[in-house]
């Protein structure tokens, strides 16, 4: 994406047009969340590439193929958005379950207990079956850190699995700069605590 996902991504009348359009959705005007999505594309396709890029490791994906069933989704659920910053967070967080979902067929499949074979383009390659058990291992942390800490929780799915800078995070957490780094080491520091030495490959840098 060209743009940030900060207040400075959108023009101010775009942000004005995102913030009018959710009111005008949460009232009931189903055609709004069509325009709310071309306003936003660029920003969760941004989201989308980070999301593929650290759960599948460098593995071929489609960003638009993600940010139409995560869309799909979401619509197909009561949705409470706020803002622009909350529909955000959440789309993050739901493409990072469509992609878990993906994760645990693929897991499922590989050890014979699907009813269908993989493709030879879906197929696993040698030692990806224990990425994808370490990915699943990261995902439990991350619930784990979610029920002590929600924020600290947020803070990585923005920053690690969204791709987002820590003025982008703490812009759409509406808290300080100085607040996110801190957080990200205590979330960092909890992940190491409940993995591996194994699943710690995946940890977030710094």
């Amino acid at each position: 994406m060209a743009g940030a996902i900060a207040t400075h991504a959108l023009s101010d009348q775009a942000l004005e047009s995102v913030t009018r359009l959710i009111g005008e959705a949460r009232a009931g005007q189903t055609d709004a969340w069509d325009r709310i999505y071309a306003l936003l594309y660029d920003d969760l396709r941004r989201v989308a590439r980070s999301q593929i890029r650290q759960q599948r490791r460098g593995a071929a994906g489609s960003p638009t193929s993600l940010i139409s069933e995560t869309w799909l989704r979401l619509a197909g659920s009561p949705m409470a958005v706020n803002d622009r910053s909350h529909l955000i967070t959440l789309m993050a967080r739901a493409m990072r379950f469509v992609l878990l979902d993906e994760t645990r067929r693929m897991l499922t499949e590989k050890r014979g207990e699907g009813a269908e074979m993989l493709s030879l383009d879906e197929a696993p390659e040698p030692g990806q079956a224990s990425t994808l058990d370490q990915l699943l291992s990261l995902d439990q942390a991350l619930n784990a850190l979610a029920r002590l800490d929600s924020r600290l929780a947020d803070v990585v799915e923005l920053r690690y699995f969204g791709g987002l800078t820590e003025p982008e995070v703490a812009e759409i957490l509406g808290v300080t700069e100085r607040t996110i780094r801190r957080d990200w080491r205590k979330a960092r520091a909890f992940l190491h605590s409940q993995l591996g030495d194994a699943e710690q490959s995946l940890l977030p840098g710094d």
